[in-house]
Parts: structure tokens; sequence; C-alpha cells
């Protein structure tokens, strides 16, 4: 890979939301991690922002309000921004459905960035219990995948 190209990719790398770009061309294989704090996703920025008040008063809603159960387990996040798909082609068999037994490093779903296909892996051993998203779902860094027990 000539030198003007993969300074190029390092430049695009570094302006975007990207944090790791691997391309592999006939030549060899290139790996780019950007180091460096975590990028803000986009739903922080849209919530710092005001709010206008409402006209008329709303009735009080009550002071407590119930969060959602925390699933137990091990947490899968997100890597990357991207699209989160569970097999490898439409047609194909999902990698993991509940109740799969998983291995440390076995590949568990794909997340589509920049067309590029990156194969997630499972940063635990044990058993699925549960899959946070939708096949063909938008993904920011650091979103929830799957709980794995």
């Amino acid at each position: 890979m000539d030198l003007r190209k993969l300074k190029t990719l390092i430049d695009l790398v570094s302006d975007s939301n990207v944090s790791e770009l691997e391309i592999t061309e006939a030549e060899g294989k290139v790996r780019i991690v950007k180091s460096g704090p975590a990028p803000v996703a986009m739903v922080s920025q849209v919530a710092a922002a005001p709010v206008p008040a409402p006209v008329a008063a709303a009735p009080a809603a009550p002071a407590v309000v119930e969060a959602p159960a925390q699933p137990s387990g091990h947490t899968v996040k997100s890597p990357m921004v991207g699209t989160f798909y569970r097999a490898s082609s439409p047609g194909a068999k999902s990698f993991v459905e509940i109740g799969s037994q998983v291995k440390e490093g076995e590949t568990i779903c794909i997340i589509e960035a920049m067309k590029i296909l990156n194969e997630i892996e499972s940063d635990k051993t044990g058993t699925v219990k549960q899959i946070l998203m939708e096949n063909g779902q938008a993904v920011e860094y650091g979103a929830p995948l799957f709980i794995i027990e």
C-alpha cells in the first residue's frame, strides 16, 4: 500500500467516529486504531439542547419513577458505531440465539461500519440470556448488545 493512501486512511479515521479500521489488500494488511477518549454519542449532544417549556401546566407526575430492571449478567457492548447484524448474510443462520453457549473469542454478531463488516467476538464464556439489538439496527459506541451469564 502506498504511503499517500495510508496517510489518507489515517486522516479519515482521526477525523471520524470510527475507532478502528482494518484493510486487507494483495500487498498486505493494515490496521489503524484510534487512541484517546471514546467518541461522544450524538444522543448526548441532542440532550444538551435547551427544550422550550410547555405553555399549559401538565398534571404533576409522581416524583419517583421506577427504572427498568437491570439485566443480571455480563453485558457485551459495541466497540464501534455502525449497523448491527445477527448473521453474516441476510439468508444465513444467526451467529447466536438466546440460550446459545458461547466461548470467549467466538463471533456473536457483525457490525458494519463504512462498508466494512466487523466480526464482534464474545468477551466472556457463558450462555446468551438476552439479545438487546434488532437485526439491522444502528448502534452507538458502547451500546449494550448481549447479556451473557
